[in-house]
């Protein structure tokens, strides 16, 4: 059927609701957005779902929950009886209907003999990763978008590891829910009676205590400034009172929390954008900062498995991305465990291909080894389920460069929760010593090189925008940039046409590199309609390698926006 005739289905089926009708009848003279609704359904992959609210089968709506819901069920009754027995650990962030879709997941499970395990309230993406190793559960779905818009919801799916599914699962997942092609079939019995039943039980404290006493073990160092000034904002998410109570606990008490993004709410009123990763997200942070005089500013968001970072530094606050953060964790770590004797000939860490390469000159200081991976935390945490089986290696740290970062092994996602904690514990120990994270961030350019980055998201919306970046990616694979500042290109790394070269799933990531040790890499998203631009340089002056970073990026959006 075309977009037209599927469409037309939703409104004869009486399977559908009168409201759900009722939005789609507001739409019947917008051809364009009726197409953009229902030309394809809405992708499932390793991330799961993620798309705009709505009624369509490519939104993020009830029936697609459902429908989704029913096709993990088939893939988890296909394991057998002991999988089913095992059950799924569910929880959610604070966005528009993330609670409704939690609880419709879990009925369409439990109304297929599948065990669930469902959150009392709203909790971090980390503590779902958590719970699901904690519970000995088979999978996990954490219902939420992450930073993404108000607009926005999704539906990450995990298994027994605790991390995000890799692309055979999700193959498995994906041809089950294809099978689907009469809603009405789909198993969803009342909540109440699953609960009588004993099919679905809550989950809450329990699961948090363990939580956090699990975080306080990675602490380092506690001869440390425990006066430091701490200023969070949760952004309106699940952070608040998690970030608030491991800080606590360590006897962080100077922590001062911004009023306005307190409290969840599901609009982000007071942020255009609920990301971190974005500057702009501390406007608030930064008023009060400068009010109680803090020594950092901290930030989750929505879900707090992403955090970010400004540090007050020579009478300015300065924003620190998730390269920088991540090489100055990597170094805290390790040199506090080596410090200690804590350090074994087997460990690494891991980054992903497109994030800094500092981190490796890091490791290798402290001869750990550096594992680089495919993006999203699900490979960065393939290493670590891979070798905890055989012992041959320990998982230490790992980190990309979009402000997710994860230590230790017992949450295998990014957790905003553990690195504020480590984050703090660090500033507070080189407080201690007269340095702020600035300082040490110059320490370790004068020592291994100046390592500058930047990275650009250009958007273009609908199946047009998705055309669009298509021909885009199309244009370098063809005919990149062979020379930019009077530097030649020396390698071009394919992961979408060339990854069994490089040992890795295909992913759509083209790298070029420089023969001064600059690179970029172009790599549309998985989850938003935008193709990303990584920017990368390296050089013994800072001056000459920031105007690395601005020549490459002069040169590669230029020819970006050149493709019709």
């Amino acid at each position: 059927m075309n977009y037209r005739q599927v469409y037309k289905s939703w409104l004869d089926d009486d399977f559908f609701d009168g409201e759900t009708k009722e939005e789609l009848l507001s739409i019947k003279d917008d051809d364009k957005e009726i197409e953009d609704r229902f030309y394809k359904n809405l992708d499932f992959g390793t991330a799961g779902l993620r798309g705009k609210l709505g009624a369509g089968t490519n939104r993020m709506n009830k029936y697609v929950v459902m429908r989704t819901s029913q096709g993990l069920s088939d893939t988890i009754l296909s394991e057998g009886k002991e999988a089913a027995m095992r059950g799924v650990a569910i929880s959610y962030d604070v966005r528009w209907y993330s609670k409704d879709f939690a609880e419709l997941a879990a009925r369409v499970l439990a109304s297929n003999g599948i065990k669930v395990y469902l959150s009392d309230d709203i909790r971090p993406t980390p503590l779902l990763s958590y719970a699901i190793r904690s519970l000995k559960a088979v999978s996990g779905i954490m219902v939420t978008a992450s930073h993404n818009p108000k607009e926005y919801n999704g539906y990450k799916v995990y298994w027994e590891e605790g991390s995000q599914i890799l692309e055979e699962r999700a193959d498995q997942i994906l041809a089950n829910i294809n099978k689907i092609d009469d809603y009405s079939k789909i198993k969803c019995e009342p909540l109440d009676g699953l609960i009588e039943k004993g099919l679905i039980e809550y989950f809450g404290r329990e699961i948090d205590e363990k939580y956090f006493k699990d975080t306080l073990s990675l602490a380092i160092n506690e001869d440390i400034d425990k006066d430091i000034r701490i200023v969070y904002s949760p952004l309106n998410g699940t952070g608040n009172k998690y970030v608030r109570e491991i800080l606590k606990r360590r006897s962080f008490n100077k922590v001062y929390v911004v009023k306005e993004q307190e409290d969840p709410d599901p609009d982000f009123t007071t942020l255009s954008y609920p990301n971190p990763e974005n500057p702009d997200a501390f406007e608030y942070s930064l008023r009060l900062g400068k009010k109680v005089k803090a020594d950092i500013l901290i930030a989750t968001d929505p879900d707090s498995d992403r955090f970010a970072l400004e540090v007050f530094h020579e009478g300015e606050y300065v924003y620190l991305n998730g390269n920088e953060v991540g090489a100055l964790l990597t170094n805290y770590i390790l040199k506090g465990l080596s410090g200690k004797n804590l350090l074994r000939e087997n460990d690494f860490v891991v980054k992903t291909i497109v994030t800094g390469d500092l981190s490796k000159k890091i490791a290798a200081k402290y001869d750990v080894e550096m594992i680089e991976t495919l993006t999203g935390f699900k490979n960065i945490y393939a290493p670590a389920n891979k070798y905890e089986k055989d012992g041959q290696k320990r998982y230490i740290f790992g980190y990309e460069e979009s402000i997710g970062y994860s230590y230790g092994t017992f949450v295998r996602d990014k957790d905003g929760v553990s690195t504020a904690m480590m984050v703090v514990e660090m500033t507070a120990y080189y407080k201690k010593i007269g340095k702020t994270l600035v300082d040490v961030l110059n320490d370790l350019y004068n020592e291994f090189g100046y390592h500058k980055d930047s990275l650009s998201s250009i958007f273009f919306e609908g199946i047009d925008g998705e055309e669009k970046i298509a021909r885009i990616m199309e244009t370098f694979r063809k005919d990149t940039i062979k020379k930019i500042g009077g530097v030649k290109l020396s390698e071009v790394k394919d992961y979408y046409y060339d990854y069994e070269k490089y040992k890795t799933q295909r992913s759509n990531v083209l790298i070029n590199y420089y023969e001064d040790g600059s690179w970029f890499a172009l790599r549309p998203s998985g989850t938003e309609p935008k193709i990303k631009l990584y920017i990368y340089s390296f050089s013994g002056d800072e001056v000459e390698a920031d105007d690395k970073i601005k020549n490459i990026e002069r040169a590669t959006k230029e020819k970006i926006l050149s493709v019709e």
